[in-house]
């Protein structure tokens, strides 16, 4: 399935060819008795936002491949650092699974109380999420360049929504700055689905969120799209330039993979990657999901391990230069 986008160079260094097919796992026999009761996945941002969709759109066609229920709880806070604790210190044994996104690795470096990225073990890749900016239409800007300049004309003018700070749409809005040299009036809000809510209601005038979020304001005409911080323009906005194709050097955004707490037993969170590879392997819901406008890109734990570990590596000296490293300095 093609989702008409080339993924960022961490993604293509890892080589999506080896993306697991449904029989790379073997189960030994004593794990034929796992799972036998309920599995939580939990999700670390607010229902309604797009790590909730994420979440709900795995359980549901991830019940093909698994013969237990499985329950989704939002578990939200902090960046999305509560939701990794509650997975991180819950019992080992397979049947808490959480789902989370790039917000780790920047979480690491400004909340001293937040999980590190080797704190968990990663289990299987969903896709990247390309963060965007948009500004409500009558704001009175139709291009970056407007934007950029009515921001050096009057600095902190315009009221960007975004997540708290460590949070991908909060750091996509420093990057912002630090790349265009303007200055946001930067209004943290827990998640996506509050933030989309403030730019509806005009509470703020623009936001740095990924496109699936306002793709409709924007077909509607309420929001405008000005700029997607990615290689290569969204598959669901083709009219919208990338802010490197206007001369900026900007790209930015969330991707999600789904994870367990360190400690399950190896042949259990081998039953689970091979349940959550077959899930995003699935074509019926590769299709769903592209209607909701995410791009998957299947992988399995060793693949998906690498990837955060390589993207951690790509994302310090950037979070450095723009001032977010507060702990765990390198």
């Amino acid at each position: 399935m093609e989702n008409n986008m080339r993924i960022p160079s961490v993604f293509s260094a890892l080589g999506f060819g080896l993306a697991l097919g449904t029989g790379a796992f073997m189960a030994p026999a004593a794990a034929q008795d796992f799972p036998s009761e309920p599995i939580t996945l939990v999700v670390n941002w607010p229902a309604g936002g797009g790590m909730d969709r994420a979440g709900r759109l795995v359980a549901e066609y991830a019940k093909k491949h698994v013969d237990v229920p499985i329950a989704v709880i939002n578990v939200d806070g902090a960046g999305g650092a509560t939701g990794v604790r509650h997975v991180a210190d819950a019992e080992p044994d397979g049947y808490t699974v959480g789902i989370l996104g790039a917000s780790i690795i920047s979480s690491q470096y400004v909340n001293q109380n937040a999980n590190a990225i080797d704190d968990i073990d990663y289990l299987a890749f969903f896709g990247p999420d390309p963060a965007a900016l948009e500004v409500r239409s009558d704001l009175g800007v139709s291009s970056v360049e407007e934007f950029v300049a009515k921001l050096k004309e009057a600095p902190g003018s315009i009221k960007n929504g975004n997540d708290a700070p460590g949070g991908v749409s909060h750091i996509a809005a420093a990057l912002l700055e630090a790349k265009t040299g303007v200055k946001l009036s930067k209004i943290p809000y827990q998640g996506y689905a509050p933030t989309v809510a403030a730019v509806v209601s005009g509470e703020v005038n623009a936001a740095t969120l990924p496109v699936h979020q306002l793709i409709d304001q924007h077909k509607a005409g309420d929001v405008k799209i000005l700029g997607v911080m990615s290689t290569e323009r969204h598959f669901m906005a083709p009219d919208v330039p990338t802010f490197e194709e206007l001369g900026i050097d900007l790209v930015a955004g969330d991707w999600r993979a789904l994870y367990v707490p360190k400690g399950v037993p190896e042949e259990r969170k081998a039953l689970l990657e091979k349940m959550l590879v077959d899930t995003t392997n699935d074509p019926e819901f590769q299709a769903a999901a592209q209607k909701m406008g995410f791009v998957i890109t299947p992988m399995g734990a060793a693949e998906t391990t690498e990837f955060v570990r390589k993207s951690d590596a790509e994302l310090y000296p950037i979070l450095e230069e723009a001032g977010l490293v507060k702990v765990r300095k390198k």
